[in-house]
């Protein structure tokens, strides 16, 4: 196996082993990667968490995790598996704990010969990342030189709830932490999909020469959902949609549309390029917001089947959050100026997907002379879908066998699931390349606080505004008809949730 493949010698510590995360991504991914033999024989990892349990309890709970979650588990395999699984009980709010986390660690790096390498992995409530970071470098458990082991620290958005949230908990973060120590993980740039945007612009000289606005008319991102909130309730009351979603995994998908080329395809040198196109996003404050951003909250589905938001458990009654956010978005720069970038999501809407439609300019006169044909003739399209079919379509006229010139749109089909369907799950790739020490996948400092740059603005311009409460939209519709209006009013119109 290629040695990029395998990770290095380490201790992984997950810390809130307990939690809903470690079951249902961590310890699957970390079981499959054991399986396919990504994991070295000098790997072992320790969970933590408030519960109590021993070694033998959370390899059970483990097991169960990877059963229900993951690749079917055999006795074999499991049982070679579980001798790197550890545990040990702990309040991250008591100093005592993270000594006897230190001791824990000690040991377990003489057993299993890890080298003094250590990631940790906070998979716990955000509010504690900054606490955890710096009882983390009080006890001594992460090494500062950066030629001798290794120290890592992987944490899950949000990071921070505004620009000044997001600042303080990068400082907090970097009084323990080096930048390049540092992993922040936004999933949605594991995926195969988000990955091969790259891949297309660069690696084709067929697209990038046409990849501006003398060439493409408007682009569309959407990512929607087709669940509500369920038992997130009371998380989702304290983020909405806008820091859910937009500040995140929509931004990270404009910037990787929008970037420049890169230099190279080092971690830095695509980050940086990332960068440029947060800091040339024109800014949506007061009028502006409310001009171009539509918000909206599901209700109650036409015939009572789906619950409204305010039906969801730990939602307050006359919650004003919004579930669904529309947004026109401007780069201000040489390539992209006066082309419009359209984002959407939501939840409870009439499909799940997630996908980025780049539409082309018209053409700029019909030739064939017949109505029949000019009027049928679409833009082309390039539709990326991210999920659930990961796949590039590229949406282009044909002629009609038969007399006359009658025209259709014909579409080119690549499905990856059909192409490579053993490609590994995100978070397999995320925890493969954060041990590699490879940071192309997460998000920097100065890209997760620009991009903050750009939404707190909105956020406080309609907490600002006593009269902007969100449009309703019924469950399982597409959402609120002012996403429709937002749209239309530069004679566009989204594409139908799924392409369909």
């Amino acid at each position: 196996m290629d040695k990029a493949n395998i990770a290095p010698p380490c201790l992984l510590v997950i810390l809130g082993a307990a939690g809903d995360l470690t079951r249902r991504k961590l310890m699957p991914a970390l079981y499959a990667m054991h399986r396919a033999g990504h994991l070295p024989a000098s790997f072992a990892i320790l969970g933590t968490a408030r519960a109590e349990m021993d070694d033998a309890a959370f390899r059970a709970a483990m097991r169960a995790a990877c059963d229900t979650f993951g690749e079917a588990v055999t006795d074999t395999e499991w049982t070679s598996f579980a001798a790197r699984l550890h545990y040990q009980t702990g309040n991250f709010n008591d100093v005592s704990a993270y000594q006897s986390l230190a001791a824990r660690i000690s040991g377990l790096d003489a057993r299993h010969a890890t080298d003094g390498n250590r990631m940790f992995f906070l998979a716990t409530l955000p509010s504690l990342y900054a606490g955890i970071a710096a009882q983390l470098g009080a006890a001594g458990l992460v090494h500062s030189d950066p030629d001798g082991p290794f120290s890592r620290v992987l944490i899950e958005k949000p990071f921070g709830h505004d620009l000044a949230s997001a600042q303080a908990l990068n400082r907090a973060l970097h009084d323990v932490f080096r930048e390049e120590q540092i992993f922040r993980i936004d999933h949605y740039l594991a995926k195969e999909t988000v990955q091969n945007i790259l891949v297309l612009r660069f690696a084709n000289a067929l697209f990038e020469p046409l990849w501006n606005r003398q060439h493409i008319d408007h682009v569309q991102i959407s990512a929607t959902e087709h669940i509500g909130v369920g038992s997130r309730g009371g998380y989702y009351e304290e983020s909405g949609v806008l820091r859910d979603m937009v500040q995140n995994h929509l931004l990270q998908l404009l910037a990787l549309v929008a970037m420049e080329a890169p230099l190279s395809f080092a971690a830095d040198r695509v980050r940086d390029r990332k960068v440029d196109v947060f800091r040339a996003l024109r800014p949506l404050i007061g009028e502006d917001a409310y001009r171009d951003v539509v918000l909206g909250q599901y209700a109650a589905s036409a015939d009572g089947a789906m619950p409204g938001y305010h039906q969801e458990a730990g939602v307050a009654s006359d919650s004003i959050t919004p579930s669904y956010a529309a947004l026109k978005v401007q780069v201000d720069n040489w390539r992209w100026q006066g082309v419009p970038f359209y984002l959407r999501t939501g939840k409870r809407l009439a499909q799940g997907c997630a996908e980025v439609v780049v539409q082309f300019r018209t053409i700029p006169f019909c030739a064939f002379g017949e109505e029949q044909a000019c009027t049928r003739i679409a833009p082309n399209r390039l539709v990326l879908c991210i999920q659930p079919d990961e796949s590039v379509r590229l949406e282009f006229a044909a002629k009609v066998p038969g007399p006359g010139m009658a025209v259709e749109t014909a579409r080119m089909h690549f499905g990856f699931h059909g192409r490579h369907p053993d490609a590994p799950p995100a978070y397999q790739r995320l925890l493969l390349d954060a041990l590699h020490g490879e940071q192309l996948l997460f998000a920097r400092a100065d890209g997760v606080e620009m991009s903050w740059r750009f939404i707190t603005p909105i956020l406080e311009a309609y907490a600002d505004h006593p009269g902007a409460e969100p449009y309703a939209y019924p469950a399982g519709s597409r959402g609120p008809v002012a996403a429709d209006t937002l749209i239309a009013r530069d004679g566009h119109a989204w594409q139908p949730l799924g392409g369909v």
